[in-house]
């Protein structure tokens, strides 16, 4: 009952810019929600946390403990990622440009419009407001696009839409209070980074990039002869945006005199200056050179710099991407990815792996650049997901959308490890055989296709002699037939899954059958149609309808209890319908309009209460032992009923995130004027205008009939439920992506993480203080083979079930591998396998639903077993007489 929010498949990057933690940790945004993959273990997890609305910007400290994540409406959550928490949460006044940490950590540079503020960055500590305001800078004249801190912390570089780049200095010296300009760009700033001189470590270059496709190189040479150095002539008072409200800020009347008094500097200040390794912000910079990446028309859209290798990778608005080697300017690679604009471009800690994103597509790759192959290469669905199927074992889950494409995930590691792409329309329904390696999906342009899932091949269509479009789709148990329902017909087609032979039409339906179900214990196929009708057929007998089940309204979908001795269909008026299918009887009526019921639209004309669109399950989903039911539909809710008591249980709001439709339940009136909602007012000309089209998913359904009046705003909806065979998880699929529900905790936070002192002292401390399990665990950290046998050894007989318990799940393969070690060359036979018949009960439900990842440790495991088994019966076999001889003789005595 305890389903708590467990991954997001289905979308591995929605916008925003991507982040590199701890060399391989890629951190990316997904809508409203942040998604973490480990790729050296190619595993993705997102975290359960949402924001209010799509995340634009993410930064994360240089340790790699904490996020920042700057949302669409300006409101920042601060995570610590370790934990997977909120920390704090912040609003800015303005949309947010660009956000970074400072190379130490203390401080955040935050672009909020045309100002730049430095916050002091929160951290451990309980403080009521931790975020703490140091500085603001309002030199800018146009909205700040870009951010770089020097290595030293001291020194901010900041591009502009006003074609220029700016180096603010953090520490406030008298009469040193404007920045630095950098001139002579076209366009708006992209990129800003220090270079360093790679002798003495120090800032010794800037390189400049623009979206036109230029980078100008500026070289540094030092304090100028004059204090009045470049640009210090004609200093403009300080602007008026900034907040005087500290004690420490600078007086704009000290400023003024400060600039008649030039020539009066005392020793003291000219020390100062030598301290701050020649104030980098009034030094004397020269443009060394320009250069440009000649790929107009296009934009460039992403870019960034790794320092030590001097390299700079660059995106394009027509999907090309390069990578140079500065400051000379060589092109190592100019490779293209898709047709679509990158959005996102980064290097990892060590320079050697490139990420880049692609939000119109969903896609997020990472390619090594030495060895040009692929480290990641992950795509989303290009439209919304139309339905589910979990493969028996409940480790597989498939999915089939509107881009006619169908792609299989593992559910343990959120990957996604085939797509199918044969079907030429949009993919409507899908189903696993029994034998756990065969997929069928339906689709409107009129096939059925069965995948293998060994060879990933299509090795067999079924289709009918005139085209129609498929919308459901049953096998029954035995996986010798199939069936399909129609949309424009009304038919239901029967093939032979041996032959591919169409075997029956099933004719009788007046509407579109929109729901097919074989019953799980006999031969019996329930069909719904928009008729208000349920029909039970007998396919093998071939009698046509056996049972006609009349409703008042149109039956949207049918399934039957993993029993097969109740049968639910949701109608068009809100109900759930309970029949029981042999004695043909009602037996429960749920009423669900008002649990369904809630969020309103742009564009309605009615309020949430009073609107009847979307007061109706589209699909529904029996528990695993049939005790309750999921119900969803085109609302933000899915809902848990009791069958027996009839009573809503819970209900899931599936996603909080304001940039989708239908999300509030009470729209505000101040956004609402003569011309229709403020939001789907069209009034940004920046981006079109300038040659690249912003690219949000809202511009997806531009294209799609019907679409329009919404703007291309998604509207939230969930379209197919699943309940895994195992009934410890359920997917959804819905417009944020398929959202994975589960009982099992999915992050088991371990202490010894956290523990800097994991050493083998620390393990044999452990022993002697007689905490077996904490050695344990500390040993299986450490990775040290003799260790870990030493620690297993170690326990009392009695302690095993205990410990066993005690392993958190990831070091369940560690344990299993040195179990199988252990069986080769251990006297203790007995021992081990009381450890391994402790782990199984402790853990038997985890290894099961991971079996494929566990897979080489088990068969290891069950290897060293038989062959102990083998030898024994050997042993015992070859001495039974000599045996019986000793038994008899003691028994005697």
């Amino acid at each position: 009952m305890n389903f708590r929010f467990q991954n997001l498949l289905g979308a591995p990057y929605r916008g925003g810019n991507a982040v590199v933690t701890n060399n391989t940790l890629l951190i990316s945004p997904v809508g409203n929600r942040i998604s973490v993959t480990d790729l050296i273990k190619s595993e993705t997890i997102t975290l359960p946390c949402q924001s209010s609305s799509n995340i634009a910007r993410i930064a994360a400290s240089p340790d790699g403990l904490f996020l920042l994540a700057i949302d669409d409406n300006s409101r920042c959550l601060f995570i610590n990622l370790r934990r997977r928490v909120v920390l704090h949460r912040i609003s800015f006044k303005k949309p947010v440009g660009a956000v970074k940490f400072s190379p130490d950590g203390a401080l955040i540079a935050v672009a909020v419009g045309k100002l730049l503020q430095i916050w002091r960055s929160p951290g451990f500590r309980k403080e009521f407001f931790p975020f703490e305001l140091i500085r603001t800078f309002a030199d800018c004249d146009d909205k700040v696009t870009a951010l770089d801190w020097s290595p030293d912390s001291n020194y901010l570089l900041a591009g502009s839409k006003d074609l220029t780049a700016r180096l603010f200095c953090l520490k406030k010296l008298s009469g040193f209070g404007k920045p630095f300009l950098f001139l002579g760009h076209r366009d708006t700033i992209v990129g800003v980074f220090f270079g360093l001189d790679k002798k003495s470590d120090r800032v010794s270059r800037v390189y400049t990039l623009s979206r036109d496709g230029s980078v100008f190189s500026w070289s540094y040479s030092g304090i100028d002869g004059k204090v009045d150095g470049v640009g210090g002539e004609g200093s403009e008072p300080p602007s008026p945006g900034t907040p005087e409200q500290r004690p420490d800020q600078i007086d704009e009347s000290n400023f003024n005199d400060n600039v008649k008094k030039r020539k009066n500097f005392d020793a003291g200040e000219s020390i100062l200056e030598e301290e701050s390794e020649g104030l980098l912000h009034r030094g004397k910079w020269e443009l060394l050179k320009k250069d440009y990446f000649m790929q107009a028309p296009a934009k460039l859209t992403a870019c960034d710099y790794h320092r030590a290798l001097d390299l700079v990778v660059v995106g394009f608005s027509n999907g090309v991407f390069g990578l140079y080697q500065m400051p000379d300017f060589v092109c190592i690679h100019l490779l293209s990815i898709s047709r679509e604009k990158i959005t996102t471009a980064v290097f990892n800690d060590l320079g050697n792996w490139l990420t880049f994103g692609c939000a119109k597509l969903g896609q997020l790759l990472v390619w090594e650049w030495k060895s040009e192959s692929y480290i990641l290469k992950q795509q989303g669905h290009y439209f919304d997901v139309n339905c589910l199927a979990y493969s028996p074992d409940s480790q597989l889950l498939a999915t089939g959308a509107d881009d006619n494409k169908i792609k299989v995930w593992t559910v343990s590691s959120g990957f996604c490890f085939v797509t199918f792409s044969e079907h030429t329309n949009a993919v409507t329904a899908l189903h696993f055989m029994a034998s756990n390696h065969c997929l069928l999906s339906a689709s409107l342009d009129g096939t059925v296709r069965a995948w293998d899932l060994f060879r990933y091949r299509n090795f067999r269509t079924f289709t009918t002699p005139s085209s129609k479009q498929f919308v459901s789709l049953a096998s029954d148990q035995s996986g010798e037939v199939i069936c399909a329902g129609t949309l424009d017909s009304f038919e239901i087609f029967v093939w032979s899954m041996k032959t591919g032979r169409l075997l029956d039409v099933l004719s009788g339906h007046e509407g579109p059958v929109h729901g097919l179900m074989f019953s799980p214990t006999n031969a019996i196929l329930a069909s719904s149609s928009w008729d208000k009708t349920v029909r039970l057929w007998d396919v093998f007998e071939g009698k046509g309808a056996v049972e006609t089940f009349p409703h008042t309204h149109d039956v949207l979908t049918v399934v039957y209890r993993p029993d097969g001795k109740q049968l639910a269909c949701s109608t068009l008026d809100g109900q759930i319908h309970f029949w029981d299918p042999i004695e043909g009887l009602l037996m429960y009526t749920i009423e669900g309009r008002r649990d369904i019921a809630g969020g309103r639209l742009m564009t309605d004309r009615r309020s949430a209460a009073n609107s009847s669109s979307g007061k109706f399950f589209t699909t529904l989903c029996y528990s695993a032992d049939g005790s309750y039911i999921f119900a969803g539909g085109s609302s933000k809710y899915i809902c848990m009923y009791d069958v027996t008591d009839q009573v809503l249980l819970r209900r899931f709001q599936i996603t909080h995130n304001l940039s989708l439709d239908g999300v509030l339940d009470v729209l505000n009136s101040k956004n609402m004027t003569q011309a229709g909602p403020l939001d789907l007012i069209d009034d940004e000309n920046s981006d079109a205008e300038e040659g690249v089209d912003k690219q949000t998913r809202g511009k997806l359904a531009y294209d799609l009939p019907g679409s329009m009046p919404n703007r291309g705003r998604p509207v939230i909806r969930t379209k197919s439920l699943r309940i895994a065979p195992t009934g410890r998880s359920w997917a959804a699929a819905t417009t944020e992506g398929v959202l994975l529900y589960s009982i099992d905790e999915s992050f088991i936070f371990d202490p010894t993480d956290l523990d800097i002192d994991v050493t083998p002292e620390a393990v044999d401390a452990a022993l002697s203080e007689d905490q077996p399990s904490r050695a344990l665990i500390l040993s299986l950290r450490l990775n040290e083979d003799a260790l870990i046998k030493k620690c297993i050894v170690a326990v009392n007989p009695a302690d095993i079930p205990a410990v066993t318990s005690a392993v958190p799940f990831k070091y369940l393969q560690r344990l299993i591998e040195a179990f199988a070690d252990l069986l080769e060359n251990c006297p203790h036979m007995e021992f081990i396998l009381r450890w391994c018949q402790e782990l199984c009960k402790a853990h038997g439900h985890t290894i099961q639903q991971n079996s494929r990842n566990l897979l080489p440790a088990l068969k290891s495991l069950q290897k060293a077993i038989t062959r102990l088994h083998q030898d024994l019966a050997d042993t015992c076999s070859s001495n039974e007489y000599l045996l019986r001889y000793l038994c008899s003789t003691s028994t005697k005595k």
